[in-house]
């Protein structure tokens, strides 16, 4: 007789982790919403400044040397660096990218990240592509190239800043991997954003602008909150679900920033990005549905 207490359990946990990862990409959207706001507003570089100086103050409030004893020693400082480097220069591009592209634009391009994680997995992980994983990237890279139509009278030629940008995001992903055989999540989290904030804050007085109003300024400390709650959501859905169940819902972001896009700045999603965007996750999907059947797992269905 089947434990119908386990299963119940079981399944609660499967939705707890996908209410999670949705909320975290959710969060994210906002993140990248509020950072085309205000560019408007206050220079590029102080937006990017918020988002890590906050976002630190965050973390640190809740994970710090008195709540978790140790958490600032690492066993991979360099590392810790370079990845946290990796994640501050993808964060850079992006934000510039988005004064100029709509935000479906931005996140379909951003879409190609695991793709390029995929394929460079090979010579920097030591992992075999296989010819089906090779093929899906190929087409995923496509679509991106659907997106922004390069020679073709396609979006701003900023769009090479988003392709920048998912290139410096995919190694700090495969860092982040690698780290994780040797740090806890905690210090890794720790070490995310204080590169953002060491490089920008002592060259604070050569871009600061005073927000002109409350607003500006609740949404510069906003930046911090989305980007601190959104990664800590990452990782507790992580610890609730598998990987493989949470990954297609990575894509859920694509709603939210058309949404938040329509509804903050009045874009319209033309044909080629709806096209191109769908034609990525459709490769990342296929990706993942080889990579599930590579490993011998099945889709989860009720016990």
């Amino acid at each position: 007789m089947p434990d119908v207490t386990h299963s119940t359990d079981s399944s609660r946990q499967r939705l707890i982790g996908i209410a999670l990862i949705a909320g975290a990409f959710f969060l994210f959207s906002l993140l990248d919403t509020s950072a085309k706001w205000l560019n408007h507003i206050i220079p590029t570089m102080e937006t990017v400044w918020s988002r890590y100086v906050f976002s630190v103050i965050f973390v640190m409030i809740v994970i710090n040397p008195k709540t978790k004893p140790g958490v600032l020693k690492t066993k991979k400082p360099g590392l810790q660096a370079l990845r946290s480097l990796f994640l501050f220069t993808s964060t850079l591009f992006n934000f510039i990218a988005v004064n100029y592209l709509q935000l479906s634009q931005t996140i379909s391009i951003a879409f190609a990240s695991p793709l390029l994680v995929a394929l460079l997995s090979g010579p920097l992980l030591g992992e075999r592509i296989s010819r089906d994983r090779f093929i899906a990237i190929v087409v995923g890279f496509f679509g991106v190239l659907v997106v922004a139509r390069p020679g073709f009278g396609g979006i701003h030629p900023v769009a090479i800043l988003s392709v920048c940008g998912v290139v410096c995001y995919s190694m700090y992903a495969i860092m982040t991997r690698h780290l994780a055989a040797h740090d806890s999540t905690e210090t890794t989290l720790v070490y995310s954003g204080l590169v953002g904030a060491i490089l920008l804050t002592p060259a604070l007085p050569w871009f600061w602008h005073n927000p002109p109003d409350v607003i500006t300024a609740l949404t510069m400390v906003a930046l911090g909150a989305y980007a601190a709650l959104g990664h800590f959501a990452l990782i507790k859905a992580h610890r609730f679900t598998p990987a493989y169940i949470l990954s297609p819902f990575i894509y859920t972001q694509l709603i939210w920033m058309v949404l938040l896009g329509y509804f903050v700045f009045g874009d319209i999603p033309d044909g080629f990005t709806l096209l191109g965007g769908f034609i990525v996750i459709g490769s990342g999907l296929y990706l993942l549905a080889r990579e599930r059947k590579r490993q011998g797992l099945t889709p989860a269905v009720a016990d």
